[in-house]
């Protein structure tokens, strides 16, 4: 159809302008004649097909001009280009080399002390109950150390007075970019630089990055550097303060190694581009899509920017066709492609982040905000553990789905097929050997027999393969739908205000169904929906993006200064735009932001200037809509000012889709070119008519169910919906009617418990569900909370219980929390539960409650029934907050030995009372009362602990809503009876696994033995009975200690709960049913037992991890870990009076070794199993605390040699800049972490003093495994982190004889 757009340029009718998204397994191509009454023309092509064409855009490009000229253009002959207005293009080209790891071989350079610290990254493993952990690859091959250090001269902790630093007095000092006042510990070493890079150059490298600290603001040393290599011929060099001058060394390094890598991928490619066209594309606008949704001219086209140039084009498509500024509905697009899905939201400004993990490579660049779940067409549809799965496995498109005639398995695209949602006769023959063949749907049905006979022959059901193939449809919906509630309501807006914007190749099967279970009522797919990328294209803009750091505060004070660099910045990028060929005389828009936070807290947020230029209002009210709260008492930090500039040359003037969708009605007749049986829940097979998109007339309404067919895709009008056919749009909206079929495409969850059998479909559904709460209340807890040991190092864990307080669901957060929380709400339910009413909120810390350690504080909230009578469920969190108070001032003090001595202890507080925050009371607790004991005083940060606690009723209070929710859309005996299923799903597994490893070792007694440091057996004997029930028996354990390593009763059944799981290696649910058939013997008085008297901080951090090496060493699984957190932390602030407490205080768990395992080593610097807690970056620490992080970097030689080796442990040297107390507890200082099947033990760790005694001489001491020191400026605290033990014998390295002295063995 002719489309209804102004031209690009000045209308030139020879010419068509051209847009393409390549993308994993289709190239999308459109061409848009510039005359206006011409029609579009779309291409779409495999993105690789070497046996027919070398380059998949050069292809549709050549079949666009094909069609448009009517002229054949040789498929061998360089395109001619005089035909072509512009060409836009969005790639994976970056995406596909990051994710394969096949970008350009690159050198780091780095400041020195930090050569692995990228390796190391933030040290949390990326799954967490992985033995065999696999952390991602590196984007380098080779590092180089610079010689040059930098450091912030002043700390926020604990700032110097205003005026008492005098830059201009001390040569060493600078004013970085910031407004930072930087000092300089050591200038940059030329002469070393300049060698290092020459002997990168004598090995060939010719690209490279350059991260060093304190770049961000200080980018003296960066810029030297780079000059050096372009003196020396270095092609590509990506230097971290001109990509991106934002705080964090670890993601700006990383970013600076992922252009390093990409940018000369994408510079290939674009050369290679450039040789299919006559003239090698001289004097033709070739522009890209970068991620943040902005083209750039090709020449400047870089890698870090690329990465989501594909989806990136997408949001642009539905953002500009499917919202209006008359309506301002928000829209959420959902984009379903082959092998992921892809969801975003657009409320009328495009949603940036500035900070995510793609491929396990933290990117710091401004990006689109679009969240990925591995769910698309492509997704293997599997039956475990009693469980539908659906991904993340996929079979690509080698072999594809089992319809593609490859060999491949079942997929969402067969249960589509096998359902009458796919009509092969309209889906192109490109299968078989010869390539002309349909889609095989004999295959599929054979399989989904097959799966259904064993389904059937484990459950005892009688499902027919229709109903399993529907549950599959649905379950992944389910999985689909989850991404989509957390990016709306994760933000503080309703999902159901929404209307959802379906595009992808396979999103139109899908998209009712999504909207029902989501509860919106309205679906748009626009017209080029299966192109919708390739279609933002040409709807996009022209960008140019620039930012520097700031440290100022917002206020009037700040104002002017403001105003300066945001005029400063504009020229930069007007300048910017103009080089990439934007006309003096185009429209350019200047967008302005700051990046705010409140000061002492993390959560940056990007706000743009208001109509009336008052940042702190729209801050607030950004902060409000998403976080709920305020702090008013805190001044707001300007972090950084971003200019972005956007040319509107282009613009092209859309038809308002608000007065399509809202005049949707009928005004023709449709008539259908046939009837074919399509599947529906709750109707069985249904003779569904089938329509040519292309043969309907704007105003046809349709009255699903129905099947509508584009030239690329397949749209399912469910029973109860409505398409309306309007010229842009095909909206469908539901009929306002009851309706047996639920949102997700399954039946009605509906019936008695006692009348119907657990259904393995909605089992599925549920536990996705249940799941997906938890997973909500820890994005809440995370972004409410104020401390960095919530917010940053993400140390709290959220989770749903029962009635009776046994867990439902467990978000996987931290290890020790798992299954140690239920004991704490089953204490309270126990104690309190007949007497709680509606809005009661109560805490709890302590041991006998079920606590793990004081530090640790679970907050707890009974979920009520309508009439506020019966307790449905119950929502807790559980928050580590670092000051609680405490024996000389700090909380967990290495030298306590009574449990008074570690700070405030709560058995059962009621926190929120009718909706009342008590915080009078909790002031009491956590400060007056502390301070009656003997050299103890309360804690010194009572406003963090407070806006901790608020946080955790926030994220109950998000739990409880998203619960109430499920029994507004479920009866409660049907939630209550699949809450008890999933538990007896998860028994069951566990009995499997206990039954296979009973016939594995032969009916044996297991048994293992290991020591803490101080002397303390830890015994350990399983006995498996017949019915996969067993006994962990821990007599014989070593009896309470007078330390704080005494680990109350909960945290081992963590420890059972948490081996459990990593053991049967598979997706099972994490609940209390995972411990119904473990019976465990503690003896009362032992260390795994104390007596309510006893200290425990340390219980929690080490003896937790040595209790987890004990039962993997009982099942012979792996070698230990490096067995401690390495728990270490410093406390001070100026004037500070002794017995007063601290200023501030910070704390923080190191890494070290993982064991080795049979097939595979042990991963180095990483942190291993019960806990996963990420550790600051150096930047973030110096600007904050008076310290130099000198060194942190892997420790070699300290992992077990064996037939796989042992991971390697780390160092870390902490400096201090003025008087310190250093608190450290750690293990395996004296007893080794253990090989096992000959594997060597890893190597010892080491607590170490160095004293400084003048500018050239230092003493060093042994700390030992813990204790209190005070140090003073110049004195160093050295952390070296224990290595994981090796596995089989060294003489065999991964299977194969080995030389030893020269000989073969």
């Amino acid at each position: 159809m002719p489309h209804s757009t102004e031209s690009f340029e000045v209308e030139d009718r020879s010419k068509i302008d051209i847009f393409i998204d390549r993308g994993g397994t289709f190239t999308d191509c459109i061409g848009i004649p510039q005359a206006t009454d011409r029609d579009d023309i779309v291409v779409k092509l495999l993105s690789v097909d070497p046996g027919n064409y070398p380059d998949a855009p050069t292809e549709g490009i050549r079949r666009i001009l094909e069609q448009f000229t009517g002229q054949p253009h040789a498929r061998d002959a360089p395109v001619s280009t005089e035909r072509i207005g512009v060409i836009r293009m969005g790639t994976t080209v970056a995406t596909n080399a990051l994710l394969e790891r096949k970008g350009e071989r690159s050198a780091l350079l780095i400041t020195k002390g930090f050569k692995d610290a990228l390796e190391i990254g933030y040290q949390s493993r990326p799954k967490l109950f992985d033995l065999a952990i696999k952390k991602p690859e590196v984007l380098y091959s080779e590092v180089v150390e610079v010689n040059e250090r930098v450091t912030m001269e002043d700390s926020t902790k604990d700032p110097f007075q205003p005026g008492s630093v005098n830059v201009g007095a001390d040569p060493a000092l600078r004013v970085g970019r910031s407004g930072d006042i930087i000092r300089i510990l050591e200038p940059l070493d030329a002469e070393s630089t300049r060698k290092s890079l020459q002997t990168l150059r004598q090995k060939g490298y010719d690209s490279i990055s350059i991260c060093l600290a304190h770049s961000y603001s200080f980018p003296d040393h960066e810029n030297a550097v780079r000059d050096m290599a372009q003196e020396m011929g270095f092609r590509s060099i990506s230097a971290s303060s001109s990509l991106i001058p934002m705080i964090k060394l670890i993601s700006r390094g990383m970013s600076a190694t992922a252009d390093a890598y990409l940018t000369p991928e994408i510079k290939k490619y674009v050369a290679n581009f450039r040789k299919g066209f006559k003239g090698g594309l001289q004097g033709t606008r070739v522009q890209f899509m970068q991620s943040d949704g902005g083209l750039v001219d090709v020449s400047a086209f870089s890698g870090l920017r690329a990465i989501l140039s594909g989806p990136a084009g997408g949001v642009i498509g539905y953002a500009k066709t499917s919202w209006h500024p008359d309506d301002r509905v928000p829209v959420i697009g959902f984009d379903m492609g082959g092998t992921s899905t892809d969801v975003s939201r657009y409320g009328g400004e495009l949603s940036h982040v500035f900070e995510t993990t793609t491929a396990g490579v933290t990117i710091q660049s401004p990006q689109l905000d679009i969240s990925t779940v591995a769910a698309g067409g492509g997704s293997i549809l599997s039956w475990k553990n009693g469980l539908f799965a659906v991904g993340p496995e996929s079979a690509s498109a080698h072999p594809g789905p089992a319809c593609y005639r490859k060999g491949g398995p079942l997929t969402v695209t067969d249960a589509n097929l096998f359902l009458g949602r796919i009509l092969p006769e309209y889906f192109p023959c490109i299968f078989g050997p010869d390539e002309n063949l349909p889609l095989d749907y004999e295959i599929t049905k054979h399989k989904f027999l097959e799966l259904t006979e064993a389904i059937n022959g484990e459950t005892g059901g009688c499902k027919t393969a229709e109903e399993v193939a529907l549950g599959f449809l649905a379950v992944a919906n389910e999985a689909m739908c989850r991404p989509i509630r957390a990016l709306a309501e994760g933000r503080g807006y309703e999902t159901s205000a929404h209307r959802l914007v379906v595009f992808g190749g396979a999103g139109g099967q899908h998209g009712c169904s999504i909207a029902r279970q989501l509860g919106i009522d309205t679906v748009v797919i626009h017209k080029y929906s299966s192109i919708l990328s390739a279609y933002g294209m040409a709807l996009a803009d022209l960008v140019e993006e620039v930012q520097e750091p700031s440290s100022l505060i917002l206020g009037d004070g700040s104002i002017s200064e403001i105003s300066t660099r945001f005029e400063s910045l504009r020229k930069r990028a007007v300048d910017g735009l103009h080089r990439q060929g934007v006309s003096s005389t185009a429209d350019i828009e200047i967008q302005r932001f700051l990046n705010l936070r409140y000061e002492g807290t993390d959560t940056q947020m990007m706000v743009a200037m208001p109509s009336d230029g008052d940042f702190k209002v729209a801050f607030e009210r950004m902060h409000l809509q998403e976080f709920t709260f305020l702090l008013p008492a805190r001044d707001i930090v300007v972090d950084d000012i971003r200019i972005r500039g956007i040319a509107r040359e282009h613009e092209r003037p859309m038809p308002n889709p608000y007065r399509e969708i809202t005049r949707a009605g009928a005004t023709h007749t449709a008539h259908p070119l046939r009837t074919k049986p399509v599947y529906f829940a709750d109707r069985g097979w249904v003779d569904s008519p089938i329509y040519l998109l292309q043969n309907l007339q704007a105003g046809s309404q349709i009255q699903g169910p129905a099947v509508v067919i584009d030239k690329t895709q397949t749209i399912i009008v469910t029973p109860n919906f409505t398409a309306n056919i309007q010229k842009e749009h095909v909206v469908l909206r539901v009929t306002r009617e009851k309706s047996s079929v639920n949102g997700n495409g399954a039946q009605p969850l509906s019936g008695l418990p006692q009348m119907i059998k657990a259904d393995p479909v909605k089992l599925s559904i549920f536990g996705h569900r249940f799941m997906s709460i938890a997973e909500q209340m820890g994005r809440t807890l995370q972004k409410t909370a104020v401390s960095i040991n919530i917010k940053e190092r993400l140390d709290f864990s959220c989770a749903i219980f029962g009635p009776d307080g046994d867990l439902v669901a467990n978000a996987p957060h931290v290890p020790v929390h798992l299954g140690s929380m239920a004991y704490a709400v089953k204490y309270q339910h126990q104690h309190h539960g007949s007497t709680l009413r509606p809005g009661d909120v109560l805490a709890s810390n302590h041991p006998v409650a079920g606590g793990t350690h004081l530090p640790d504080i679970t907050v707890i909230t009974p979920v009520f029934d309508v009439r506020g009578k019966d307790i449905l469920f119950y929502t807790a969190s559980r928050g580590h907050h670092r000051d609680i108070g405490g024996y000389q001032g700090i909380s967990g003090n290495a030298n306590a030995t009574e449990i008074f001595q570690e700070g405030a202890r709560i058995i059962s507080f009621k926190l929120v009372s009718g909706g009342v925050f008590d915080e009078a009371g909790m002031r009491r607790i956590l400060i007056d009362e502390p301070a009656q004991y003997p050299d103890c005083v309360g804690t010194s940060s009572i406003d963090d602990n407070l806006s901790d606690l608020r946080a955790q009723v926030a994220a109950n209070a998000k739990g409880a809503a998203l619960i109430q929710a499920m029994f507004e859309e479920h009866p409660r005996e049907i939630v209550q009876f699949y809450m008890n299923e999933i538990q007896a799903n998860a028994e069951i597994a566990v009995r499997r696994f206990l039954q296979a490893t009973a016939a594995r070792v032969g009916g044996r007694t297991l048994r293992a033995v290991d020591y803490l440091d101080n002397g303390s057996r830890i015994q350990l004997e399983i006995h498996i009975n017949d019915d996969g029930s067993a006994t962990f028996d821990f007599t014989g354990t070593g009896p309470e200690v007078v330390g704080n390593n005494n680990a109350p009763k909960s945290i081992t059944l963590s420890a059972i709960i948490y081996s459990l799981r990593c053991l049967i290696n598979e997706e099972i649910p994490l609940n209390h049913g995972c411990l119904s058939p473990i019976e465990v013997i503690n003896p009362e008085g032992g260390i795994l037992n104390p007596s309510e008297y006893a200290a425990v901080y340390a219980g929690n951090t080490q003896t937790s991890q040595r209790i987890v090496d004990v039962i993997l060493k009982a099942f012979e699984a792996c070698a230990a870990s490096h067995g401690c957190m390495n728990s270490v932390g410093f406390f001070g602030g100026r004037n500070v009076k002794e017995g007063e407490g601290y200023r501030f205080a910070y704390g923080e768990t190191i890494c070290g070794g993982s064991g080795a395992g049979n097939g595979w080593d042990g991963a180095d610097a990483v942190h291993c199993h019960m806990t996963n807690t990420r550790i600051s970056d150096v930047e973030i620490l110096e600007k904050r605390y008076p310290i130099i992080l000198r060194e942190f970097s892997v420790r070699g030689d300290s992992g077990g040699q064996g037939q796989y080796k042992g991971g390697e442990g780390v160092k870390r040297v902490i400096e201090c800049r003025e008087p310190l107390t250093f608190s450290m507890i750690s293990e395996r200082r004296v007893t080794r972490p253990y090989g096992l099947r000959g594997g060597d033990d890893g190597a010892l760790g080491e607590n170490l003093i160095s004293r400084k005694i003048s500018a050239d001489k230092r003493r060093f001491v042994s700390l030992g495994p813990r204790g209190l020191v005070k140090l003073k400026a110049g004195d160093r605290f050295i952390i070296k982190t224990p290595g994981g033990g090796g596995w089989g014998n060294k003489k065999l390295i991964n299977g194969r004889s080995c030389a030893v002295n020269g000989a073969s063995t």
